[in-house]
C-alpha cells in the first residue's frame, strides 16, 4: 500500500481538507505598509474560491516579516516564503509557485498597483477558455498605465517593441506582472527559465516549448501608495540581457552577457590607465599593465556587485571589504594572464594598446568562470 494510501486510511474522512484551487504568489521586498492591505483586498473580490496567498520575502529589513508571520498565524490561506542571500523578482516567484500544488497560479505585486479586483475575471477565463496564460494587460482594451509620464510610457512602449523579436505569441502586454496560468503549463516550462530579472512572464512565454494561448484582460496599473519603486538604471539591463539570452538560444548565459557588458566598462578603465601610466608617465610597461588590471578588477567588482550579481549583492563596509580581497584572489590567475601575454605581446614589438587588449580577453573568461563559482558558493 502507498504511504498516501495508508494515511488517508488512518486519517478520519471529515480531517481531509482539499487544497486550494487559485495560490497567488507575491514577492515582496520592503513593503510592510502594503500586504495587509492586499490580503484584505483579496479575501473581498475572491469571495467563494478556495484561494491562497503565498507572499516569497527577500529578508526584508521594515518590518515586512513580522506582519507577514501575523497574517499567516491569523488565516492559513496566508503564506510566506523568507529567503536569506539571494534576491529578484523573477527567481522570487519561480519559488513560489514551486511551493503550491493549486492548478492555477497568479502573479502580481505587492505594491498595490495591480488591480485585484480582476482577478475573478482572470480565474474564469483561465478555465473555461481553454487558455493557457491570462495577462492583465495596460494596453488592450479599456486598460491603461495610470499616471505615467511620458518618459515612462515611452520606455515601456520601446521595451515591448523589442520584445517582438522573441515571442511567439502574441501578447499587448508581455511586459506585465499581473497574469495567471495553469500550472501544467508552468511545469513544461519552469527548467527553461533564466530567472532573472523582473519579467517572468516574458521569460515563460518565450521558454514554453510551445506557445502559449493567452488571453488578456484590461486593466489599469494604479500609482503605488507606500513604499518605494524597486525600478532603477540595473532593471533595463536585466531586460536587455534577458532578450540576449533567449535570441541566442541559452547558449550564452544571461549572466555572461551582463558580465560582457559590465567588462566593456573596465576595458574603458584599464586602457585609459594603461595609456596614462606607460604613455603619459613613461611607466614600465608591465607596470602599467599590472596597475591597470587592478583598477579596471576593483571597477568590475563594485559594478557587478550591482548589476550582474544584484540577486546575491554583498552589503556593507566589511562585506564588501572581504568580497573585493577574495574578487582579487579569485581573479589572481586570469589577471597574471592577463600582465604575462600583454608583456610578451608588448616585447614582440605590438601597439602597446593592441598587447593590452589581447591581456585582456585572455583574462575575460576566467575571470567570469571563476566569479560565477565564487558567488555561487557564497
Amino acid at each position: 500500500m502507498l504511504a498516501t494510501e495508508t494515511l488517508h486510511s488512518t486519517l478520519p474522512r471529515h480531517a481531509l481538507r482539499p487544497g486550494p484551487v487559485l495560490s497567488i504568489v507575491v514577492p515582496t521586498f520592503n513593503e510592510h505598509a502594503n500586504v495587509r492591505e492586499l490580503a484584505h483586498r483579496i479575501d473581498r473580490c475572491l469571495a467563494g474560491v478556495e484561494w491562497e496567498i503565498v507572499f516569497v520575502d527577500d529578508d526584508s529589513a521594515d518590518g515586512t516579516l513580522q506582519v507577514l508571520r501575523d497574517l499567516a498565524r491569523a488565516d492559513a490561506r496566508v503564506r510566506h516564503l523568507q529567503r536569506i542571500g539571494r534576491r529578484g523578482l523573477a527567481s522570487a516567484v519561480v519559488e513560489g509557485i514551486l511551493s503550491t500544488s493549486a492548478p492555477y497560479v497568479a502573479v502580481m505585486d505587492a505594491d498595490l498597483q495591480h488591480d485585484e479586483s480582476k482577478l475573478a475575471e482572470m480565474l474564469s477565463r483561465l478555465g473555461s477558455t481553454g487558455c493557457d496564460v491570462v495577462v492583465g494587460s495596460r494596453y488592450t482594451g479599456s486598460g491603461g498605465t495610470g499616471d505615467w509620464s511620458w518618459a515612462r510610457r515611452r520606455i515601456s512602449e520601446v521595451a515591448t517593441s523589442l520584445t517582438r523579436l522573441v515571442l511567439r505569441t502574441k501578447v499587448s502586454d508581455p511586459m506585465s506582472g499581473f497574469f495567471m496560468l495553469k500550472r501544467d503549463a508552468f511545469d513544461t516550462t519552469v527548467r527553461r527559465l533564466s530567472s532573472t530579472g523582473y519579467k517572468i512572464l516574458l521569460d515563460c512565454l518565450v521558454s514554453a516549448p510551445r506557445p502559449l494561448t493567452v488571453v488578456e484582460v484590461p486593466y489599469v496599473f494604479r500609482s503605488r501608495q507606500h513604499g518605494e519603486s524597486k525600478l532603477d538604471a540595473a532593471v533595463a539591463l536585466e531586460f536587455l540581457a534577458l532578450l540576449l539570452d533567449k535570441m541566442g538560444g541559452r547558449v550564452v548565459p544571461g549572466r555572461f552577457v551582463m558580465f560582457a557588458l559590465v567588462g566593456g566598462f573596465g576595458v574603458l578603465v584599464h586602457m585609459l590607465a594603461l595609456a596614462t601610466l606607460n604613455q603619459g608617465m613613461g611607466r614600465a610597461f608591465m607596470q602599467s599593465q599590472l596597475a591597470a588590471s587592478v583598477a579596471a578588477m576593483t571597477c568590475n567588482f563594485f559594478a557587478n556587485n550591482l548589476l550582474t550579481y544584484r540577486d546575491m549583492r554583498l552589503k556593507g563596509r566589511w562585506q564588501l571589504a572581504r568580497g573585493l580581497l577574495s574578487f582579487y584572489a579569485v581573479c589572481g590567475i586570469g589577471a597574471l594572464a592577463n600582465v604575462g601575454i600583454a608583456t610578451v605581446l608588448f616585447r614582440e614589438a605590438y601597439a602597446w594598446w593592441l598587447a593590452g587588449l589581447a591581456g585582456i580577453l585572455v583574462g575575460a573568461v576566467w575571470n567570469y568562470a571563476a566569479s560565477s563559482l565564487f558567488r555561487c558558493q557564497k
